[in-house]
């Protein structure tokens, strides 16, 4: 199968893992910050393919993740708007808040759907004129665009009922952030999806200042094979810059379209990371002018602050402190089908993937 088949070579991925383990052999940690590439990386067995000394460390990819117990309290008080409906991406729909989820609300009878994009969302609105309809905007620069677009298309075409509660973040900002936290990070397996809309120049930053290699790469085994090659001869060499390897997507510029539409929507604000805790200018929030659909400033929504579970290390595992075989809940409480934290509810979580392709064996 054409641009399947080509990057899956078996041939191809043995010969870079004969590369890498040909370096010097001294121990590195790459960090991968895409829920895409934790998958694949499991999926494809990345960790059995590569020497001892290079150890990979899942970071805050999964935008259901990193999405704080307070959204999905708030979204959860959404549900007791009267003549509400909540519209959602799937993945949101388990994860836990402080007493509920909104799959639980759901079989209380709260109107929740799930949508495919912002425009079957802003659909319903359309076709339910007495009923206000809510989008729960979750994810980073890859989906933020598409939120913008149906917002934009709102205020253009009158549709007043419908609103957005934004979960949307960026990833720079907590890229530095990790950076400045405990953990060892001597390289970046950048996002390939999010690198799509922004391009490749946001990670200059990081080997401009931190001296850290970055590699933007698909999420095909020889793409992560090839990324991880790439790191290693960066460090090797002490010559870290950015790097494209997933060149047949993403470029420098990005999706200069998609760039703009999200700019005029958007704006930046401060923003909380489950388990990393706020981060400046993190989040994206509507801007004044789009201000008539900000859910959360129509319904003046607020929830009283709670605390994570004590004994789910979700947030450990997000800043790529530990990993789920780290902790005492991973099979044994939790799992996909009983959820406690949010790294096991989406099928990017990092606890989701180390249980679906058995890597606590």
């Amino acid at each position: 199968m054409k641009f399947v088949d080509e990057y899956r070579d078996f041939e191809i991925v043995q010969n870079i893992s004969k590369k890498l383990r040909n370096l010097n052999g001294h121990e590195i940690s790459l960090m991968e910050v895409c829920g895409g590439h934790t998958m694949a990386i499991h999926r494809f067995g990345i960790p059995s393919l590569i020497p001892d000394n290079i150890k990979l460390v899942s970071g805050p990819g999964c935008p259901v993740c990193v999405s704080g117990i307070g959204f999905i309290d708030k979204a959860i008080e959404c549900t007791k708007i009267k003549d509400v409906i909540i519209t959602t991406y799937g993945d949101l729909i388990r994860v836990p808040g402080s007493k509920s989820s909104l799959e639980k609300e759901k079989s209380k009878g709260a109107d929740i759907r799930i949508v495919y994009s912002t425009l079957e969302a802003l659909e319903i609105a359309e076709h339910n004129k007495d009923k206000k309809v809510i989008f729960l905007g979750i994810g980073f620069e890859t989906t933020a665009p598409g939120t913008a677009v149906a917002i934009r298309k709102a205020q253009s075409e009158n549709i007043s009922n419908f609103y957005l509660l934004s979960a949307h973040k960026i990833m720079p900002p907590v890229m530095e952030a990790l950076l400045n936290d405990e953990v060892k990070i001597d390289g970046f397996i950048c996002p390939g999806h999010v690198s799509t809309i922004t391009g490749s120049t946001i990670y200059d930053f990081i080997p401009d200042k931190y001296k850290i290699g970055c590699v933007v790469t698909g999420f095909e085994p020889t793409d992560l094979m090839q990324a991880i090659y790439m790191l290693a001869k960066q460090i090797n060499s002490k010559n870290q810059k950015v790097e494209i390897q997933y060149s047949r997507v993403v470029t420098p510029q990005g999706n200069t379209k998609a760039q703009a539409i999200m700019n005029e929507v958007f704006e930046t604000q401060n923003d909380y990371w489950r388990g990393i805790g706020e981060i400046a200018e993190s989040g994206l929030k509507l801007k004044e002018k789009y201000k008539g659909f900000d859910a959360e400033h129509v319904f003046d929504l607020r929830v009283e602050p709670v605390k994570e579970n004590p004994n789910c290390i979700c947030g450990d595992i997000l800043r790529g402190l530990k990993n789920p075989n780290d902790c005492k809940l991973f099979m044994k409480v939790c799992s996909p089908e009983n959820p406690i934290g949010a790294c096991m509810v989406s099928t990017e979580g990092t606890c989701h993937a180390y249980y679906k392709y058995n890597s606590y064996e």
